[in-house]
């Protein structure tokens, strides 16, 4: 049987993100402006870092009923760093990460706005040099420009994911069939619970150079 839908306010949905960024540790809800039109959440105001401005647009998409989000929040530093400085401790920080290979990885750095380019083999490692890069502090933004490249043909992505799948005691693989586009993963089939199929997915993206992963898969009714 389907599920309605729930239709929620604008002024629902505001309360609840004010909300959430009161609970959310790393931010202070007097420094962000919160307006809603249409299910799109607009984020005003300034913070003294790039993190913060992060974490507001997290707590704000954790929100039920939110479209989307425009974080207009700016970021005002009480002190300003140089860029040399910031991107001396980029490359610092991006070498203490065991996971990144920082000899792949490009920095430039521009009025406080990182920019990130180069290649690497696993999507989690794009994702990990800009986390690491988020909390330094003098950091505006970053731009992540970095490629997942990888070594693997298509072929040998698929057979790598459903080796994975039947590994995992949590999936019953032989429910679910597996395709692979370039560096996107494809999944199909049935499963018993919204948990195995989001372990599914979670499955697929620890594959080394998937980019994205399409979730076909559906529940079993």
């Amino acid at each position: 049987m389907a599920t309605a839908t729930l239709i929620r306010t604008d002024e629902e949905i505001q309360r609840d993100v004010l909300a959430e960024l009161k609970w959310d540790a790393q931010v202070q809800p007097n420094e962000i402006g919160v307006s809603v039109k249409d299910g799109v959440v607009i984020l005003t105001g300034w913070v003294d870092s790039f993190l913060k401005k992060w974490a507001a647009e997290e707590a704000a998409h954790r929100v039920p009923g939110v479209k989307a989000v425009a974080n207009d929040i700016e970021v005002r530093l009480p002190s300003e760093r140089t860029d040399a400085d910031i991107a001396a401790a980029a490359i610092r920080a991006l070498e203490w990460d065991a996971g990144i290979p920082s000899d792949k990885i490009e920095v430039t750095v521009s009025k406080g706005w990182v920019t990130l380019k180069g290649e690497v083999e696993w999507q989690y490692q794009k994702e990990d040099a800009e986390r690491v890069l988020r909390r330094l502090s003098g950091v505006k933004g970053v731009t992540n420009l970095i490629v997942v490249k990888p070594r693997t043909t298509a072929s040998e992505l698929k057979k790598k994911i459903e080796e994975a799948l039947v590994r995992n005691a949590q999936i019953d693989a032989s429910r679910i069939s597996v395709e692979v586009q370039g560096t996107k993963a494809i999944l199909k089939g049935t499963v018993r619970s919204w948990a195995e199929k989001e372990e599914a997915e979670r499955v697929a993206w620890l594959a080394p150079g998937i980019t994205s992963v399409e979730n076909r898969i559906t529940l079993e009714i």
